[in-house]
């Protein structure tokens, strides 16, 4: 399918954000000159991951890959296909380790491209979950972490099923990789790119920010229309991700201008960073301020507090928004318990209930 430059419209009449149209599959819209987006499907309600082609003068590089499932290699088959010229893709950078992200990266190197971009934490961290899932059992202190959360035994028993999910979920990752980090520069297409890292969703999280084109891919530390997750999980059950994460929102609106056009990695280009963190600061205040009320009423597990988190029960038959849940729901907790302002008690069968401290 040829490339098509992008038409941009007014969303509404004075709206301050351009609509550009979202690709279709296979396609390219060039949403800046050498800029173009593209989507790879994703299973799950998200559906789709966007993925941002920047052309230079030999082929491509693509900041992030796609999950690595039969729909995502058909649709990389078919994009490789339509790229003009039968340019190649040549770099690959990855903003951080989930699978949607990174999944697709070692099978793109095994189709030629040249070099593979990630930064320390995330690569590190991204190989021993890989490692980790190849585990023959399931440690007892993964188990015992989610037993403590509240989970059912019958919970548990599928969490067996879906440890081994992570390495499943990406292609070869490369045994080697070149370090992106913070203030780093890079010159792709005739743009100055610098990266910018944030924490929480993931430990070191990767934006690429062009100054000149007012452009930010902004992964999955700003999203449009929905919050990051913010997890803590069995790998470091005492983390404090949360912390990290509303403080990287507020380094992001101090260091990057309010008028760029903001790339995420779900949903649609927008304008608006700083409205936007705003807003994702003041609902995650909020949820924590509901999270406080909540334990001032009695002890709680971690199970409990998800009507008062997310507006809703959450139960195990979608194992995994109902792990997601968990991991969030343990992040503004222990969030709560480092500043003093939530404590727990763990009874006779490892379960942990949460209250506010007593005066």
């Amino acid at each position: 399918m040829p490339v098509q430059k992008a038409r941009i419209v007014p969303e509404v009449a004075g709206a301050a954000a351009p609509v550009i149209r979202a690709p279709e599959p296979a396609e390219l819209v060039e949403v800046a000159r050498d800029v173009f987006w593209s989507r790879i499907p994703l299973p799950g309600k998200l559906n789709h991951i966007n993925i941002w082609l920047l052309r230079e003068e030999d082929g491509f590089s693509v900041v992030d890959t796609g999950m690595y499932t039969p729909d995502a290699e058909a649709a990389w088959e078919s994009l490789l296909a339509a790229l003009p010229e039968g340019m190649p893709i040549r770099r690959v950078f990855v903003t951080h380790l989930h699978p949607d992200h990174v999944g697709m990266a070692g099978w793109l190197l095994d189709r030629g491209a040249d070099e593979f971009w990630m930064t320390r934490m995330e690569y590190l961290t991204c190989r021993v979950l890989v490692a980790q899932s190849h585990d023959d059992t399931v440690p007892e202190d993964f188990t015992g972490f989610h037993r403590a959360a509240g989970w059912s035994a019958a919970a548990v028993d599928a969490y067996y099923d879906h440890y081994h999910n992570y390495g499943r979920r990406i292609s070869r990752l490369p045994r080697s990789y070149r370090r992106l980090q913070e203030g780093q520069y890079h010159v792709i297409g005739g743009h100055r790119w610098r990266v910018v890292t944030g924490n929480g969703h993931s430990p070191e999280h990767a934006c690429l920010y062009c100054e000149d084109s007012k452009l930010l891919i902004s992964g999955d530390q700003v999203l449009p229309g929905i919050s990051s997750n913010v997890s803590v999980t069995p790998l470091e059950p005492t983390a404090n991700p949360m912390a990290d994460w509303l403080a990287s929102l507020a380094r992001l609106k101090a260091e990057l201008p309010d008028d760029l056009l903001v790339l995420p990695a779900h949903q649609r280009c927008f304008i608006g960073l700083h409205d936007r963190i705003d807003a994702l600061i003041a609902s995650q205040e909020n949820a924590l301020a509901g999270l406080r009320t909540a334990l001032e009423a009695g002890p709680k597990r971690v199970v409990d507090l998800f009507s008062v988190l997310f507006g809703r029960a959450i139960s195990d038959e979608n194992f995994m928004i109902f792990s997601l849940a968990t991991g969030e729901a343990l992040a503004c907790l222990n969030y709560l318990c480092e500043r003093g302002e939530a404590d727990y008690t763990t009874d006779a069968r490892g379960v942990r209930w949460y209250r506010a401290p007593a005066p």
